[in-house]
Order: C-alpha cells, then structure tokens, then sequence
C-alpha cells in the first residue's frame, strides 16, 4: 500500500489555512451562477479556473466542453507521481437566479453559539468546490506519491445534467475512482441516492362551448386531474417511492371545455424493479372520458444510486482516513436527493458522494455551512488522495 500523508499533518495543515479556504468559498458564493444565466455561469466557470490555477499552477490538461443552452463542463488533469487517477467532480451552477445575494442575510450564530456562514449555493456546493481544490493543494505539500487528479465542473447539474452527462461518464471510465465533492449529509458521505424522474403528461381533450355544448366536450384539464390523483396512488414511501405533481395548466379560456392540459410530475425511485413498476403502473392509468388522449414522457433522468461492490473498499478506505484523522468513525447515509454520483454508480465504478461541505438548507433561503467543519472536510479528501495513487483493489 502506498504511504499516505501523517494524518495529523494534514490536519493541522489544513486547521492553519482554513481561513484562507473559506475566503475562496466566499469568492465564488460572491459570483452568482444560476443554472438559467448563461453569462453569470460563463464568467463564474472563468472564475473556478481562475481560482484552481491560482492554488494549484497550470494543469497538464484542460478543455472546455461547450453546454448549449446550459453551463459549460470543464475538466482540468493534474499529473501525479503514481498510477492511480482520481476524478473530482462538482457542480458550479445554483438553483438561486442572479439577484439573489443582494437580499441575502447571514444567520445568527446557533445556540450553542457556533457560526454558521451563509449565501446562495454556499451549502450546495461551492464550499465543495473549494475544499476539493486545497485538498489537492494540501495533499502536494504532504510530499507522498499522489494519484493524477481531474476536476470536472459542470454547470447544469441542478437542471439534470443533460448537457454534463456524457462528459462525466466518459470521464468516469477513464479514472479509477470518482469522489463528487456535494454536501454531505451532517458529516455522513453519501452512498445511496433514489433516482429521479421528470415525467412530463398531455392530456388532449375536445373543445366545445361551455354553455351551448357542453356535452359535445371531452375535458382535458378533468381528465388530467383523474390522472394525477392515481398517480399519487402509485407512490410507495416504504420502498422510497414518492410521486409529485408539481406543475399543472390546461385550457384556453373559463367558458372552452378544455382541449389540452400538461402536467409535470416529480418521481424518486431507490431501486429499478420500483422504476419499471412506477413506469407500468403509470401507463395502465385510465381516465373515465375515453375521448381523452393521455401521453406520458417518461423522462427518467438519473438511475438509483446504492453502494456497489466497487464502491465499498472505497468506503473503507474513507473510514480508514477518518480514524487515523482523529474523527472517529465516518458514517454513510441514503439521501432521497440525487446527484452526479447517481451516473458513476450506474456504471458499476467506484464513487463517493458528499465529500463536501457541512451545513444545512440545500435549496432553501439561509443554507449555511459551519465553518469550523472546513478543515477537517478538506483534510479527509487529502487524506484519501494521499491513499490512492495506486488503483483501487476492491
């Protein structure tokens, strides 16, 4: 086994730049990259680079992967001095629109008097984005053999990454291991994740006169409302199945009977037999007006994540790093979100997911990090890459 960096060094080390570490936080929560603002996230990737570059020199190789009408995917390869290759993968975009910050404000301290600091997309990722660059930074000065290490910043992952997909999945087979650098779950690294659907329903009725013929009308929008309520009746929350209607509009006007309406429904799913019980149970829903079409696109967008076989000496190794870091021991957890990591898994690769910040609020007004938890969330990152600069046996 290759030698890895004196935990307590690395510690210490990231304990005495830690302040130098939240102010990169800082800087790019400062730069507002919703995922719909093209020009904030073309300038915010500029400055992601910008910032890498300055902590870590010039990377060996880069390229810019044009996203369309999303953010663009940058991957950035540092060589190492050991076969191994480690992808460090997050996100740059936001669900917070340009604007956001200037009504933004910082919580009180909590009550037991720790800081908390706050800004949109800090919790979710930023603090990730910026602890996977010094962890990178710390685990060079540690002078062990290191794996070579690739940044991959996408900036659509809140949308779906359906522009970034490709570029990770590529990226992903190239490398040995993949640690996504999203919130962790209060300290705990993510391991399962449900997988998600964006299903979008048409119904397509018959327009008629809502006075002078109503008969003669087949209503898309009661149609569609039958079918949304046995929809919901699909859902299983004991097998971590849940089904929300959270878009609905129909109609042309109050006195049409409505020959269209559109829904859009949200579907988590944790394994695929719930997925292709979800997808079947769905197209067998019938409305009681047979005059009405119902269409559904069944957009699943990423697969149910679990701990695969390749995953769980990765698991190991983290745990490892974690006790010999003094934190005791490193807890995983099954979150109903979804993320990057969802893709890797699928593929059967080794990966890790919330390797990043500690905190809270992930989409909601006040997310927060703790501060405090800074340098131990980037010391573990160093550690595990001072650990892998050999393949992973598993």
């Amino acid at each position: 086994m290759t030698a890895s960096p004196a935990p307590a060094a690395l510690t210490t080390r990231a304990q005495e730049v830690s302040s130098q570490i939240v102010e990169d936080i800082l800087t790019l929560v400062r730069h507002e990259t919703g995922s719909y603002d093209l020009p904030g996230l073309a300038s915010g990737l500029d400055l992601l680079r910008e910032l890498t570059v300055q902590r870590l020199g010039p990377p060996d190789h880069e390229e810019r992967h044009p996203g369309g009408e999303c953010g663009d995917t940058f991957t950035l390869t540092y060589g190492g001095t050991g076969p191994g290759h480690v992808a460090l993968v997050g996100h740059y975009d936001t669900v917070w629109p340009t604007g956001t910050l200037a009504g933004w404000e910082q919580p009180a301290l909590g009550e037991d008097g720790r800081e908390k600091l706050s800004g949109p997309g800090i919790f979710d990722m930023k603090t990730g984005l910026a602890q996977g660059i010094w962890a990178l930074k710390l685990a060079r000065e540690s002078s062990v053999p290191l794996p070579a290490v690739t940044f991959l910043f996408n900036g659509d992952e809140e949308i779906g990454s359906l522009s970034s997909r490709p570029v990770i999945e590529e990226v992903a087979q190239k490398v040995d291991v993949t640690l996504v650098l999203e919130p962790s779950a209060h300290g705990a690294v993510k391991t399962a994740r449900k997988g998600t659907g964006i299903f979008h329903v048409t119904a397509t009725g018959v327009e008629s006169h809502a006075g002078l013929a109503p008969q003669d009308g087949a209503s898309a929008i009661t149609a569609l409302s039958e079918f949304v309520v046995a929809a919901a009746k699909v859902a299983a929350p004991d097998k971590g199945t849940t089904i929300n209607t959270g878009l609905f509009k129909g109609g042309s006007a109050i006195n049409v009977v409505a020959g269209q309406a559109t829904a859009g429904v949200d579907i988590r799913v944790s394994s695929a037999a719930e997925q292709a019980r979800v997808d079947e149970e769905l197209d067998a829903i019938e409305v009681s007006d047979p005059r009405v079409r119902i269409d559904i696109d069944h957009a699943w967008n990423r697969p149910p994540m679990t701990l695969n076989a390749a995953s769980a000496p990765l698991l190991d190794m983290a745990r490892e790093v974690a006790r010999e870091q003094g934190r005791g021991h490193l807890p995983d957890a099954a979150v109903g979100g979804a993320s990057d990591a969802n893709f890797v898994a699928a593929l059967g690769l080794p990966v890790l997911c919330g390797m990043g910040a500690v905190g809270d609020g992930a989409h909601a007004q006040g997310e927060f990090i703790y501060p405090d938890t800074v340098p131990a969330q980037t010391a573990l990152v160093a550690g595990l890459l001072g650990r892998l600069a050999e393949p992973l046996r598993g």
